[in-house]
């Protein structure tokens, strides 16, 4: 009985990752994950994995990382019948780091409204790519921001469709120090390791993939600081490191769902408030400490908030293509 209710569960977690996540994103994962939610053997083979390692994005990215890309449901399961011990390890080895730099663009209009310079501290940082929006270039409908720190390699340049609200910034931000953390910082110079980011981007946002590879060679060029630790422990004494002369934010995306209790969720929320540091999250409504009902529904399915000081601020497309002012 048990095993029954821990498939079904996993089934509904696929079908709404299939209708809230990659419908009119990816027609592939789309399929896959209704596929999933309607095979056995596939939710059998989810079931004895820890519930973090159950996840969509990590079983297909792991499925292409061991078989390559299937073309369809049935080559997805040939593959994950063929190998399936190679799968599960690269699923219980790997973790779903997307660092997905196209992020910045929804949060650089907040950051700029900020008093300059600006000391960057990011919790769940991956490989660092949204501690660098200072070195990308973005058009907010139609209005240019170009980047304001200088690389040896073309910044990408992120478009993001922005309401009337919205105050698009007309400047880039002066960022004067940045550190990462993470529980398993991804080297930029670990062609392995960079390779998995690539395979966490979903087939069929080519555009997406192209993107981030010109962001990890803006990166590469100068790599920002990220240290190995845990957002709910570590976080204060990073804090400490940063100039005084800099207005300090720490900030996260698409971090806190991965945080394994509301406890630890609150307990969060309550180191940062002892910082002195605006912060800034961009999450899941669901995961946001002390977000009340009436906030959450103010974003459409699928969308993330930005709250600033658990304020709510803007609805956001999760890979950054839109920004809703609230």
């Amino acid at each position: 009985m048990v095993q029954s209710q821990t498939t079904e569960q996993i089934a509904s977690r696929y079908i709404r990752f299939a209708e809230n996540e990659s419908q009119g994103r990816s027609p592939l994962y789309e399929e896959l994950a209704h596929g999933v939610a309607k095979d056995p053997s596939a939710l059998a083979f989810l079931a004895e994995l820890p519930y973090a390692k159950q996840q969509p994005n990590l079983l297909f990215a792991a499925v292409r990382r061991v078989c390559g890309t299937p073309i369809n449901i049935q080559d997805f399961r040939r593959s994950l019948a063929s190998r399936p011990d190679e799968i599960r390890e690269v699923m219980l080895n790997r973790r779903t780091q997307t660092n997905e730099p196209a992020r910045c663009a929804t949060l650089l209009p907040l950051l700029a409204l900020l008093p300059q310079p600006l000391a960057l501290l990011e919790a769940g940082a991956s490989a660092g790519l949204c501690l660098i929006p200072d070195r990308y270039s973005y058009c907010y409908n139609g209005v240019d921001v170009e980047a304001s720190s200088s690389a040896d390699a073309r910044p990408p340049r992120f478009l993001c469709t922005t309401n009337q609200q919205t105050l698009t910034p007309r400047a880039n931000v002066e960022v004067t120090w940045r550190m990462g953390l993470d529980l398993e910082p991804v080297s930029l110079r670990d062609d392995e390791q960079v390779a998995w980011l690539e395979t966490l981007v979903w087939p069929g946002e080519e555009n997406r993939l192209a993107l981030l590879r010109q962001a990890l060679e803006v990166a590469r060029t100068d790599p920002p600081t990220v240290v190995k630790g845990d957002l709910r422990t570590d976080l204060p004494r990073l804090a400490a490191l940063a100039p005084k002369d800099a207005t300090l934010v720490v900030f996260h995306s698409a971090v806190l769902a991965y945080v394994s209790s509301e406890q630890d969720r609150t307990e969060f929320a309550q180191t940062v408030s002892q910082i002195d540091a605006v912060w800034i999250a961009n999450e899941s409504p669901r995961v946001i400490p002390g977000i009340t009902e009436q906030a959450a529904k103010a974003c459409l399915q699928g969308e993330f908030l930005i709250t600033q000081d658990a304020r709510p601020i803007a609805c956001s497309d999760p890979h950054g293509k839109s920004l809703r002012w609230l």
